[in-house]
C-alpha cells in the first residue's frame, strides 16, 4: 500500500528562469546541479535540500518562499495522491 502524502510541494523555478532568460544548465552549473535535478524540480519530483533551495533563491535574488511552496493536504487530497 502506498505511503499517503501529508503535504505537497510545487516550485516556480520555470518563472523565474524565464523572466531571467537562463536556461536550465546555466542554472544547474550556477547552483551546482545536474540539469537533471533542475528538470525534476521543475516537475515537482525532487524536493530540494534546504541549502539547495536557498542557492537558487539567491541566484534569483528573492525569498525562497517565493520560489517553492509547501502546502499541508486535506484528507481528500492526500487519499488522492495515494491513487493518482
Amino acid at each position: 500500500m502506498p505511503k499517503k502524502k501529508n503535504s505537497s510541494f510545487e516550485s516556480s523555478i520555470h518563472v523565474y528562469r524565464a523572466m531571467k532568460r537562463m536556461t536550465q544548465q546555466e542554472l544547474a552549473d550556477k547552483v551546482g546541479v545536474s540539469r537533471q535535478t533542475i528538470i525534476q524540480l521543475e516537475r515537482n519530483r525532487y524536493n530540494p535540500s534546504l541549502l539547495l533551495a536557498h542557492d537558487i533563491a539567491d541566484v534569483f535574488e528573492v525569498p525562497i518562499e517565493q520560489i517553492f511552496t509547501f502546502k499541508k493536504l486535506t484528507e481528500e487530497e492526500q487519499t488522492n495522491e495515494v491513487t493518482d
